[in-house]
């Protein structure tokens, strides 16, 4: 019977052994196992040269080969696997011992108090504890998760902006070309004057003055292009000189749409990883309260014996251990304090966040609204008017009905006007480029970065060369929309002064 009794202590401590987790830790591996759900597509309507092939494959190449998406996943990896440890059983101890009647030799298998020990102990968490720490990781797991989604959103929009950029810069070395053919044909007029004696000497001189300007700002645009060059290839994962063939210009874009507030606002907190996180860490910290309440009640610890005599009958031995928490108020009882007062921490950190995206979502609809109808504008009629001002103008002081300073004026008024359409344009792609990365950068601000030390969503491109300064009405949308008479990043001098 006694060794019947002892079979069954060792079955039924096998059994504590290799038990199952809890339900509530089995849905948290469960969970943890499962990929994560796909969130929700960027708002693509409000991008309208998202269709532009080179882009497409930029953003491929992006996403595939960037190291701060890799080390996110990674991350995200590590995250996964704290959860199955933290509904994890804690390991056995195994004790081995030895009892002994006197020091004249060994009397086991002699003595009936003499014999050899193996035992087992057990630790066992209170039931629920398992459950409510794997719930807590997988909660921690979801916020990488969320974390994630922010690093792809931010990696896609320094894709745009850097795209955006290098457009703009070459769409304003095109216009610096064909600056410099205005500025060659009213040489060429100021020259036949001058040789006609109809016109004076520092009209030409002025002329050429400018058309040596144009050496320098050609050289200051290049530099600039060549940074943005360099910035997407970073981006992409190519050596940083490697060329890149666009066929776009800002000019053929068509302008972003502008949404309604109301929707965008929804459209916005829907797909808010900051949002979602600050959410998942209210759920997260209700957790942490049931946890440090459940810890108020004692841990259990099951031990088993087997001590073998040698010749005579073994002897086992089975036991139940109960910590006493007698230091309750001072430990168990402050964590719970700590953890409701996190909890409700939580809570006002979602609120806040709601308070600031919809301040962001206000902002960037009201700037872009003032940037389409600027751009608009450019597009309908202000170009055409600057343009054919610049050629009457020219016109007339070939006949010598005005002076060479309005020729000076209506050229300059035209680069300016041309200037001015691309910054207003690129400004309000910006805008858009922002409302689909739901930054919680303010609208006249930067856009996000992976490599920003700051909230995600916000601060300047990673790697990329000075955005362009000012911005139609005052204003620059992310990155740095820059006005006409506004001047390029780089720190060349605008193209609009003379």
């Amino acid at each position: 019977m006694p060794r019947h009794a002892a079979h069954l202590a060792l079955a039924l401590l096998a059994a504590l052994l290799l038990a199952a987790p809890g339900a509530a830790g089995a849905q948290a591996q469960a969970d943890a196992a499962a990929p994560p759900a796909a969130g929700p597509p960027p708002a693509a309507a409000l991008l309208p040269f998202d269709d532009d092939p080179v882009l497409a494959e930029l953003l491929e190449e992006s996403l595939a080969r960037r190291p701060e998406l890799r080390q996110v996943d990674r991350l995200l990896r590590a995250e996964r696997e704290r959860v199955p440890q933290a509904s994890a059983f804690p390991d056995p101890v195994l004790s081995l011992g030895i009892q002994n009647d006197g020091f004249q030799g060994i009397q086991i298998g002699k003595m009936e108090t003499s014999f050899w020990q193996v035992m087992v102990t057990q630790p066992i968490p209170w039931p629920g504890k398992r459950g409510l720490r794997a719930e807590v990781a997988a909660a921690g797991m979801r916020l990488a998760e969320a974390g994630a989604s922010r690093s792809r959103l931010t990696a896609e929009a320094e894709v745009r902006r850097a795209y955006l950029d290098l457009l703009l810069s070459r769409d304003r070395l095109a216009l610096l070309t064909r600056l410099e053919a205005l500025w060659q044909k009213a040489e060429g007029l100021a020259r036949i004057r001058y040789e006609a004696g109809e016109g004076a000497q520092s009209d030409l001189l002025r002329a050429q003055l400018e058309r040596n300007r144009q050496r320098q700002r050609r050289w200051a645009l290049e530099a600039e292009a060549r940074i943005r060059l360099e910035a997407l290839n970073r981006l992409r994962g190519r050596p940083l000189g490697e060329s890149l063939e666009t066929t776009r210009s800002l000019a053929d874009l068509a302008l972003p749409s502008l949404p309604d507030e109301a929707g965008a606002l929804a459209d916005a907190e829907r797909r808010s990883p900051e949002l979602l996180q600050a959410t998942l860490q209210t759920d997260r910290a209700a957790r942490q309260v049931e946890l440090a309440r459940r810890d108020r009640w004692p841990d259990l610890a099951v031990t088993a014996a087997i001590m073998p005599r040698g010749g005579l009958e073994p002897m086992w031995q089975a036991g139940l251990s109960v910590s006493l928490p007698i230091f309750s108020s001072s430990r168990q009882g402050r964590a719970v304090a700590e953890s409701e007062a996190r909890a409700a921490a939580s809570g006002d950190g979602v609120e806040a966040l709601r308070q600031v995206l919809r301040q962001r979502v206000g902002e960037r609809v009201a700037l872009l609204g003032s940037l389409i109808e600027a751009a608009q504008l450019y597009r309908d009629g202000l170009l055409v008017q600057s343009r054919a001002t610049a050629e009457s103008t020219m016109g007339q002081y070939r006949v010598g009905r005005v002076t060479f300073a309005s020729v000076l004026e209506a050229v300059g008024g035209a680069i300016a006007d041309e200037d001015g359409a691309l910054q207003a344009a690129a400004a309000a792609q910006r805008v858009a480029i922002a409302a689909a990365e739901v930054s919680l950068e303010p609208a006249g601000g930067g856009g996000g970065s992976l490599a920003s030390g700051g909230v995600p969503g916000a601060g300047a491109m990673a790697g990329g060369a000075p955005a362009s300064g000012g911005a139609v009405a005052g204003a620059s949308s992310g990155g740095g929309g820059g006005a006409a008479g506004g001047s390029s990043g780089g720190g060349d001098a605008s193209m609009t002064k003379m």
